[in-house]
């Protein structure tokens, strides 16, 4: 059955949703997480047990290194948890390409962790940090009480490394997330808010904010289910939609790998169990770059949320 997002996508745009390029490998190493934040979209947590495996991984290093990717982007859960996830960095950074980590800030506390911050410095790692608010009632109430000092002291020993001081070579962008039902703000307005706020209270400077709505699956689709609110904020977001946002939904730029190999066109989909088209390759055993780039994108009506107001991707 066609979904109403398809529907809204044929009105503006009568050929298919198809790639503009994919510079990027997505990497999902797996769920386990030091957190489990109230949207996350993946319903990453410490009893997550799904990771992917060594076989999985080499055959990831090695589509990487065969295909003209421009960055490795590795996220989670937590992906700093995963075993072999300074091997992966290592190897991909060797490769000569841009890697990109998504970080909660607070697994720099965690132990083993001690190291992590030279650890990206020395390799050059751009981070990409989740900072739900700039506020600490609005970040522990999300991320559960003492996050936000712990991600404010995170920040800072980035930022002593040169992080977010400027040098193109150890940019830390810095992601927000609505508390609830809301869209985004828009994103150059608050961006300026955050970097006066965190400077002023805490000394933190860092590249670029990012602003996400938080998607209607996993951990926050469980909660519009429990309060009877899923219609109304899918209602929400179907009614923001915003076609000048269709060259940047990241669907459009990426192929993304789950734990066990399996292929999606973003991250989203990949928690949906909604792969790429079985016309092309399903899994990263049988790549082929020439066919995923050509490929049409699976969509559904969770892709309102990357398509709402000023977008987010």
């Amino acid at each position: 059955m066609t979904s109403k997002f398809k529907d809204r996508l044929l009105s503006v745009k009568p050929e298919p949703l198809m790639p503009l390029d994919i510079g990027i490998l997505q990497v999902n190493l797996g769920y386990r997480c030091n957190m489990a934040c109230k949207h996350c979209h993946v319903n990453g947590g410490p009893a997550r047990t799904e990771i992917m495996d060594e076989r999985t991984i080499k055959l990831v290093l090695k589509v990487f290194r065969e295909n003209p990717f421009e960055v490795l982007d590795i996220t989670g859960g937590a992906p700093e948890l995963h075993p072999h996830f300074r091997e992966i960095v290592a190897e991909a950074r060797q490769a000569g390409r841009s890697v990109m980590a998504r970080t909660n800030l607070t697994i720099f506390f965690e132990e083993g962790m001690e190291d992590l911050a030279e650890f990206y410095r020395d390799n050059k790692v751009e981070l990409i940090a989740s900072l739900p608010n700039y506020l600490q009632d609005s970040v522990d109430r999300v991320r559960g009480n003492g996050s936000f000092k712990k991600s404010i002291d995170a920040l800072k020993i980035l930022n002593e490394l040169g992080y977010g001081m400027g040098s193109s070579l150890l940019p830390l962008d810095l992601v927000y997330n609505p508390q609830g039902m809301f869209l985004t703000p828009a994103q150059e307005t608050l961006e300026a808010e955050y970097k006066r706020e965190l400077k002023d209270q805490f000394g933190i400077s860092f590249t670029r904010l990012y602003t996400f709505a938080n998607m209607p699956i996993g951990r926050f689709r469980e909660f519009l289910i429990k309060t009877n609110n899923l219609d109304r904020y899918v209602g929400k977001l179907s009614d923001a939609f915003n076609p000048l946002t269709l060259d940047g939904i990241m669907c459009r730029h990426l192929v993304n790998v789950r734990w066990d190999g399996k292929l999606f066109d973003c991250d989203f989909n990949q928690v949906l169990d909604l792969p790429v088209l079985s016309s092309v390759p399903q899994h990263i055993s049988e790549f082929d770059f020439s066919n995923l780039v050509n490929r049409t994108i699976t969509v559904d009506d969770h892709c309102f949320g990357c398509t709402a107001g000023q977008g987010s991707s």
